[in-house]
């Protein structure tokens, strides 16, 4: 699978542009402030139907327009596929595939697989338990539908929820039925979410694992360990446990929005422990692993968007992943950088075909 067209209108900094790409690799050069991380989030936004760096949809309209629209023709399977996101100011964001509107967003995620690289991603490590999981869920959700709408549905049962708590609090009363009915929900819904994420990890980090090692070269050990109430009790014992404390507070403390994953070397926290070079590499063999068990699931390439991506890996780890695609083990490569010499150097020792675009 490889995005064949792209074209971009009132899409943040960029007002007008059309891209016509490599099916291997593509290269995005110019000076900082120029858009070709823009570029990158727009070929997220067609995947995901929103943006990696900013979910807020108006704020990626052009500060001179009222709307944008992001464009791309895909070849999956041998056939085109064509997905326009657009969005009015003050209107809801559409998203077609072919023409034809999705009627829900959901439906969408898992069509077209894409992984991102990008120094962004540090939040992985310094930002709180809510990033962490966000990875976790969409990592499994571009695979499992099922997966996803039960995620969905435990986080506006956790609204409705909170909402009941703060009803309680400001009219000083109380109904355990309804609460009953709202605490039932989420232990269903929590322990499906709850086993799979578990098996998920199981899976994922031998394959975490393994990566890191290419990268670094076996030079010390790493680990995620998943951070859940649920090891310890059912949901709806935590939640009878914890009633006082959720009524006092007018929200729910426990459950599944509180799962954590710990990012671990030499079995200390990254976070306080590791290098800003160990650091980078966890993240990037983090994303890799991302894009390995996609790959296996859905039995096609993610496309690989590398932004900034000598911000994270000096240029011999970078040629190393860029070779990849030489073995057909990686897809089609998108890479943004400020030094043109430098990327075409990297992308010329792979021995395949790509296009510099220099903005």
């Amino acid at each position: 699978m490889f995005l064949k067209h792209l074209n971009l209108l009132h899409y943040k900094n960029l007002d007008s542009a059309s891209f016509d790409f490599d099916p291997k690799i593509n290269c995005l050069v110019g000076h900082n402030g120029v858009g070709k991380t823009n570029v990158l989030d727009s070929i997220y936004h067609l995947a995901f139907g929103k943006s990696y760096f900013n979910p807020i949809t108006s704020q990626n309209i052009n500060h001179e327009s009222g709307f944008f629209v992001v464009d791309g023709t895909f070849e999956k399977l041998g056939k085109d596929e064509q997905i326009l996101v657009s969005a009015k100011r003050g209107q809801k964001k559409v998203i077609k595939r072919n023409n034809k509107p999705y009627e829900k967003f959901s439906e969408h995620i898992g069509f077209i697989p894409a992984v991102i690289i990008s120094p962004a991603d540090r939040d992985l490590i310094i930002e709180g338990s809510e990033t962490r999981r966000k990875f976790i869920d969409g990592v499994i959700s571009q695979s499992d539908s099922v997966y996803l709408n039960k995620l969905m549905q435990y986080g506006k049962i956790v609204s409705q929820r909170n909402s009941l708590l703060k009803h309680f609090a400001a009219n000083r009363s109380f109904d355990r039925d309804t609460l009953e009915v709202y605490n039932l929900q989420m232990g269903d819904l929590g322990k499906y979410l709850f086993e799979k994420r578990k098996a998920f990890l199981e899976e994922f980090i031998p394959i975490f694992n393994k990566r890191y090692d290419n990268i670094t070269g076996q030079k010390e050990k790493v680990n995620i360990s998943y951070k859940s109430q649920l090891f310890d009790k059912s949901l709806e014992k935590l939640l009878e446990e914890n009633l006082q404390k959720d009524m006092a507070l007018q929200y729910t403390g426990v459950g599944l929005h509180k799962d954590d994953l710990s990012f671990e070397i030499e079995g200390h926290p990254i976070k306080k422990f590791g290098s800003q070079g160990q650091q980078k590499s966890f993240l990037v063999a983090l994303k890799l692993a991302q894009f390995d068990f996609i790959k296996a699931i859905s039995k096609v390439n993610p496309i690989l968007l590398l932004d900034d991506i000598f911000d994270k890996l000096d240029e011999q780890r970078v040629s190393q992943i860029v070779a990849l695609v030489a073995t057909d083990e990686l897809g089609q490569i998108f890479i943004s950088d400020t030094h043109a010499e430098r990327t075409e150097k990297v992308v010329q020792g792979s021995n395949q075909t790509y296009k510099i675009f220099k903005l």
